[in-house]
């Protein structure tokens, strides 16, 4: 016979964010301890609204598996005496599993012979293990936690009650001063306490107290209902799907309404007036057939249709002192110039160990024009990013965005517009901020990808420099992300640029600058390993072998671009019927020059002693030639090319040999081939077997 198991966390309304990944991380957890515990399951489904979070497993044994366990006891010589009688050892230890001396075994163990005895563990009833999720309910994690009344205990929101059900029965435990039962509590406003029979009943339960307590569910009522809104309207409601799923878990009951606000304000910019709604107040925004912005919003009920004509008017009147002040804001700031706003920014801290804001605008302008020069801008361009990055962090100090930390770079690209900078400036200022998340937008104008890569590695340099490595989680200012972000634009625009050959000349371009703030890029080992680390995660996305991620790390490029297409080309051959046993020729090429450290590296073939030599010399000679000039896929063919004079000179020429000069020839010309195969890979990290 088996049961379902039903176990739901009551509690007070938690912020929308935390519902889902918790509520996850309860099904996990509960899987977890069924399994620990010997007790089978079908499978578990999930529920979830402000206030609960909860669990049904389906098909739960009534009792656990019987186990038989293996148990290793003290050596033979000492279970044993000298007359072949067992030891009081023996004895107490066949006693304490609950068997006798005739079930012990022998087994041999590194050549020591133990003692062994097989015991049978009787599984427990199902309902005297399942107390044991109370463990489960206070494992679970949160980004910020609380503690109240006169406990320690902290949680996402106080609990006020658990439903624990095993069938009809429940599972009894108490968690701070709360006792499980079979009652739960219905819609704050629309229901009642709900008493659950047994987990079938869960769902339809609740729903009688106006709960959905199934996420998907209440998604889907929200979709219909928006829907049927703008079917009747006759307008257009793209459904976000960050807000879709945030209002999902902001309700228990949903009822979306339609609501308006005066027209007036479609004169204040489309960006503030969307991110007043759905930032703000969690609306939908609404457009019209041709896609423009009209004076309504959907906005979503935490309850019935009764009375919702007076919810609309009150979300009405909220959204209007939002508006009023954002067309205040908007009128005020265009009494700002970029100038005035530019000298705001002295008074601005960046950091307080890395000096204000427009020192930052000034460190950014000369590394902004260092990769602008590396990827070849011309003088147009050149002109508009040296302007973009003297100005662009000014919106900072704009009424606006003060009110709406989500627009910067958007209304600093509306101000200036508005002020008569270019289109490109403009643009540029608003990306400069991209991508804003690991796989967000990229950057789409040349100059805005150049000013995003020179304000973030400005402040990946400043902060290493300053002692403020992210260690372990701990990443207050986002440097992993940034610095994904650079690689990512580097990537997507295909520019040969190599961060470390950057921080070098950077590092002399701003030296003034730093040493005003007492702070100077010196080591540049941590910032390597930094970087490193972003690389192989961007690579590891790409489904690219961890063994060719390691090789093209440890190789000796730095160029980024030619590190990913190392990656790509290396990840497309692994299977080629040549790629073994040409890697581990070179491999072995690789091993000898790295161990002797040639620096010196002519070849004198006067000192060559048989063909084999001249052959291998020759064929190094012809991939050197071109070597800058082909692809890197034909240097790598090349390179795999050169694997049978490789063997052939291996098994004719011995190259540690007494002669100090034909030893350091040969050292010299397989330092040579060990160059080239660096620049692609560290092959000897390949795995090839």
């Amino acid at each position: 016979m088996s049961r379902d198991i039903l176990l739901e966390i009551g509690l007070e309304e938690m912020p929308a964010h935390v519902v889902g990944k918790s509520v996850a991380q309860l099904k996990e957890k509960t899987a977890n301890f069924l399994q620990q515990n010997r007790l089978s399951f079908d499978s578990i489904e999930v529920f979830s609204t402000p206030r609960r979070l909860a669990v049904k497993v389906i098909n739960v044994p009534e009792s656990q598996e019987d186990i038989k366990e293996e148990v290793k006891g003290p050596a033979k010589k000492i279970a044993l005496n000298d007359q072949g009688e067992w030891s009081k050892a023996a004895q107490g230890f066949v006693r304490g599993q609950g068997v006798t001396v005739e079930e012990i075994t022998f087994k041999t163990i590194k050549d020591v012979e133990y003692v062994y005895v097989t015991k049978e563990i009787k599984g427990q009833n199902t309902i005297d293990v399942l107390p044991g999720l109370k463990e489960v309910i206070t494992s679970l994690t949160f980004p910020v936690t609380m503690h109240w009344n006169r406990y320690t205990f902290e949680y996402i929101r106080p609990i006020h009650w658990i439903v624990a059900l095993y069938g009809a029965e429940i599972i009894e435990f108490t968690l701070l001063d709360v006792q499980t039962g079979r009652t739960s509590r219905g819609h704050r406003f629309l229901g009642q306490p709900a008493t659950i029979a047994d987990p079938s009943a869960y769902e339809k339960a609740l729903d009688a107290q106006a709960v959905i307590v199934d996420a998907a569910k209440r998604e889907a009522m929200i979709r219909n209902q928006i829907e049927a809104i703008a079917t009747k309207h006759e307008v257009i409601v793209d459904l976000d799907a960050e807000l879709l799923e945030e209002v999902t878990n902001l309700v228990e009951y949903p009822t979306a309404f339609l609501g308006s606000f005066d027209e007036k304000y479609l004169s204040v910019p489309e960006e503030v007036l969307v991110t007043s709604m759905k930032e703000h107040q969690r609306y939908f925004d609404v457009r019209n057939q041709d896609r423009a912005l009209l004076p309504y919003f959907i906005s979503v009920r935490n309850g019935n249709e009764k009375g919702i004509e007076n919810v609309a008017k009150g979300n009405q009147k909220v959204l209007t002192a939002r508006l009023e002040d954002a067309e205040f804001f908007y009128q005020e700031d265009q009494k700002l110039t970029i100038a005035q706003c530019v000298e705001k920014l002295k008074q601005v801290a960046f950091h307080e160990k890395i000096g204000s804001l427009y020192q930052k605008m000034q460190r950014v302008t000369k590394v902004a024009q260092i990769i602008g020069q590396t990827v070849g801008l011309n003088d147009t361009q050149a002109n508009d990013l040296k302007r973009a990055s003297e100005i662009y962090k000014f919106d900072l100090v704009t009424n606006m965005v003060g009110e709406f930390p989500e627009l910067q770079g958007i209304m600093g690209e509306k101000y200036a517009l508005l002020q008569g900078e270019t289109p490109a400036v403009a643009q540029a200022i608003r990306e400069h901020y991209l991508p804003i998340s690991s796989e967000g937008a990229l950057p789409e104008s040349t100059i805005g990808a150049v000013l995003a890569i020179a304000d973030k590695l400005d402040s990946l340099l400043t902060f290493f420099a300053a002692g403020m490595v992210p260690s372990g989680s701990n990443d207050p200012f986002a440097l992993r992300r940034q610095t994904y972000g650079i690689i990512r634009i580097i990537e997507q625009k295909e520019w040969n640029l190599s961060l470390l050959d950057l921080r070098n000349v950077i590092k002399d371009a701003v030296a003034e600058d730093l040493a005003v703030l007492d702070i100077q890029l010196e080591d540049q080992t941590p910032f390597l390993d930094f970087l490193n680390g972003r690389v192989r995660q961007f690579l590891a996305t790409k489904a690219i072998r961890h063994d060719i991620i390691e090789a093209v790390i440890h190789s000796s490029q730095t160029d980024l671009s030619q590190m990913f297409e190392a990656a790509t080309v290396l990840n497309a051959h692994v299977k080629d019927a040549g790629f073994k046993p040409s890697i581990e020729a070179l491999t072995r090429v690789i091993n000898l020059a790295k161990k002797q450290e040639i620096t010196e590296k002519t070849v004198d073939e006067a000192l060559f002693e048989n063909q084999t030599e001249q052959e291998l010399y020759t064929a190094i000679k012809e991939v050197e030639a071109q070597f800058t000039t082909r692809t890197l896929e034909e240097n790598y063919v090349a390179l795999m090319a050169l694997q049978e004079p490789i063997e052939a000179y291996f098994e004719q020429t011995m190259v540690m040999v007494e002669d100090e000069a034909i030893r350091h020839n040969r050292l010299a010309m397989l330092t040579r081939l060990a160059t080239l195969a660096l620049t692609l890979a560290s092959l000897d990290e390949l795995m090839t077997k």
